[in-house]
């Protein structure tokens, strides 16, 4: 196959893989044939220079043509986890409702904390089911595509961790980009546990969510309006849609009972 010279987020050139094409529409539910064939098509159809934006909005053109509605939705899971808000704080309740899921229990979110020299603002701190170990988590948002954690983050989660050293046992870092290679090295050296996109590999948060189907309130594409409702009923996770008594969420939220059907019904396809 022809080398093609793409543009990243971030204004780097690499080269383009076709593989992680067909292996991102397997993730989101496209069968090998169909990701296989839209991998094919969009290689053809690209040129030196384009970005990757760009070629995103080709793959999501391909997979609604050829695929469920639902599978496009699965796609743009890294763009819905970018649409929860610039405050962050939302991306900190939704962590915190995946750790749960993954045996953590959360004590308290964005709370204020009293260390040996100073009060620090905690975003989450979760406790550990099976051994009971407390854990400070940092989370970093980003809403702009393109964006890598770097090592300033890194070192003042550690920094923080070290003046509360008598109220944590664990540190961990979540952000919802990849970080940088030096956040990796200088984390593997003083113990701090990185939880992001596309890292640990094979265990990333993409990952985390996937598995267990955790896909967030924002990749069912609500209104604006809709979307505030969610967050100030604390449903950041789209499955938990399906547990609402509808007629009282409709009551509370003004969001018509037909709206509220129609977007569970998109749940079920996506978790499917």
């Amino acid at each position: 196959m022809k080398k093609i010279i793409i543009i990243k987020a971030n204004g780097e050139k690499a080269t383009f893989d076709v593989r992680k094409v067909e292996s991102t529409c397997i993730r989101a539910g496209a069968n090998p044939r169909s990701a296989k064939k839209i991998a094919r098509q969009v290689h053809h159809q690209i040129h030196h220079g384009m970005t990757t934006k760009q070629i995103y909005s080709m793959v999501l053109n391909l997979l609604l043509q050829t695929e469920s509605p639902a599978i496009k939705q699965r796609y743009r899971l890294k763009e819905s986890i970018m649409m929860m808000g610039p405050a962050g704080f939302s991306f900190e309740t939704f962590v915190g409702q995946i750790l749960e899921k993954y045996g953590y229990t959360v004590r308290s979110i964005s709370s204020e904390v009293q260390g040996r020299c100073i009060t620090h603002e905690v975003d989450l701190t979760v406790e550990s089911d099976r051994d009971k170990r407390k854990w400070l988590v940092e989370c970093k948002y980003h809403n702009l595509p393109g964006k890598y954690t770097g090592l300033k983050e890194s070192l003042y989660t550690h920094a923080r961790f070290l003046d509360l050293a008598d109220k944590f046992d664990n540190e961990m870092l979540v952000c919802n980009t990849k970080v940088s290679s030096d956040v990796i090295k200088y984390a593997n050296c003083v113990g701090q546990k990185i939880l992001s996109w596309r890292y640990p590999q094979d265990a990333g948060l993409e990952r985390m969510i996937e598995d267990k189907k955790l896909y967030p309130i924002t990749i069912l594409s609500p209104t604006g309006r809709e979307l505030e409702s969610f967050f100030q009923n604390k449903i950041m996770i789209a499955k938990d849609l399906l547990d609402i008594d509808i007629g009282e969420f409709a009551h509370k939220t003004k969001i018509p009972i037909r709206r509220i059907l129609s977007l569970q019904k998109l749940v079920n396809q996506i978790i499917t």
